[in-house]
């Protein structure tokens, strides 16, 4: 432990011998300066202490430790006012200038001690907290480092993880791209059809893409369904229409269980998006606002688009011909609320459906990249 160092300033000879004296006896280092200007070039020579006379000529203690002050290298030195000056304006002034502490003169050598050990101590202890906080801020920086580091990791993890499930997504229309191209173009509109009507909910930018990428699964149980059903162009018998409602039931059990916020949507989609408003849909017959609100959406979509576009058996209808028949089932199929505001937004609705009638054909596991999509037949969805 170094020997503190300890700054006497005083214009009289005298009182720096006794003083430095003094100090040596407490086992100091003293070191002397005969005015202001002196003591200021000395503080260079890493004081720990000043004992500062006021008194002076050219620079008084006053202002010298106004200057100490005003110096960020020296804010926190202690600076202790050696002074025969006792009254109570004199010390509101060297404490407004900076001092630490006062001593009167003629300065006893215990009292001395007492105010110069006890400065030291403050002095080490604030040098102390100094080296703890700057240990801490080193310690926050580098750990907050290492927390940028392991989110930027995470967050390249989950997406990856969500690119993954977009992957899943695509494969699976492109299954049922392969097994019938109508659906799957089918499922890339009703993904911007169920656009359109989150959108006008207001619903929050992360539910509207959840609910057009979810919607694109809502009839992936048709992978499940014999081709002979699924494109046949007559009328279904009753067997074969039992058949055909099963692919609600295939694509929960395709999607059940999996971990993406995606997929856990697409199966409420793909087991609820023939419920009707009055129970009297399939699979499970369940009605009104029990039927959560992506099934009560995508069903709104899917039967738009079934109408208006051709299928084995018919032709499409014009959107005003598949508009009413829809608004005849609005009490009994259709929430009617998402109804009427699917018909309020129908020019962006039209507008879909014209890209897709101008459109070249295209890879339905590509189109949905850009948009999204899928569904069937009014008679047999």
């Amino acid at each position: 432990m170094t020997t503190p160092r300890i700054l006497v300033v005083d214009d009289v000879e005298q009182n720096c011998v006794v003083l430095s004296e003094m100090l040596t006896l407490l086992g100091y280092e003293p070191v002397c300066a005969r005015d202001g200007f002196e003591a200021l070039a000395k503080l260079q020579l890493g004081i720990d202490l000043v004992l500062l006379d006021v008194m002076m000529p050219g620079l008084d203690g006053y202002e010298v430790a106004r200057r100490l002050r005003a110096d960020p290298q020296f804010a926190d030195l202690p600076v202790i006012m050696v002074t025969a000056l006792d009254s109570r304006e004199d010390r509101v002034l060297a404490v407004r200038a900076g001092a630490s502490d006062f001593i009167a003169k003629p300065v006893d050598r215990t009292e001395l001690e007492v105010r110069v050990g006890s400065q030291l101590k403050l002095k080490e202890a604030r040098e102390a907290l100094d080296r703890h906080r700057a240990d801490l801020e080193q310690t926050v920086a580098r750990r907050t480092a290492d927390l940028a580091a392991a989110l930027e990791k995470t967050v390249e993890a989950q997406r990856r993880t969500y690119e993954a499930h977009l992957d899943t997504i695509r494969r699976l229309v492109l299954a049922a791209e392969l097994k019938d191209s109508d659906t799957a173009r089918h499922i890339v509109r009703i993904s911007r059809y169920t656009g359109v009507l989150a959108r006008a909910l207001h619903l929050p930018p992360g539910d509207v893409e959840t609910l057009c990428l979810a919607a694109t699964l809502h009839d992936v149980g048709k992978i499940g369904i014999p081709d002979s059903i699924l494109v046949k162009t007559g009328a279904l018998t009753v067997e074969e229409r039992r058949i055909m409602e099963t692919h609600t039931l295939i694509g929960g059990r395709i999607l059940d269980g999996s971990p993406s916020e995606i997929m856990r949507a697409g199966r409420t989609i793909a087991l609820t998006h023939h419920e009707k408003w009055d129970g009297s849909g399939y699979p499970h017959g369940i009605g009104g606002e029990n039927i959560p609100l992506w099934g009560r959406i995508c069903s709104v979509a899917d039967v738009f688009d079934a109408l208006t576009t051709d299928r084995p058996y018919r032709p499409a209808l014009s959107h005003e011909a598949a508009l009413a028949i829809m608004v005849a089932d609005r009490a009994s199929r259709f929430d009617a609320k998402l109804l009427d505001l699917f018909i309020a937004n129908l020019d962006e609705v039209l507008g879909i459906l014209a890209d897709f009638r101008n459109a070249p054909a295209e890879s339905a596991s590509d189109a949905l990249l850009a948009r999204g999509e899928e569904t069937v037949p009014w008679s047999r969805s």
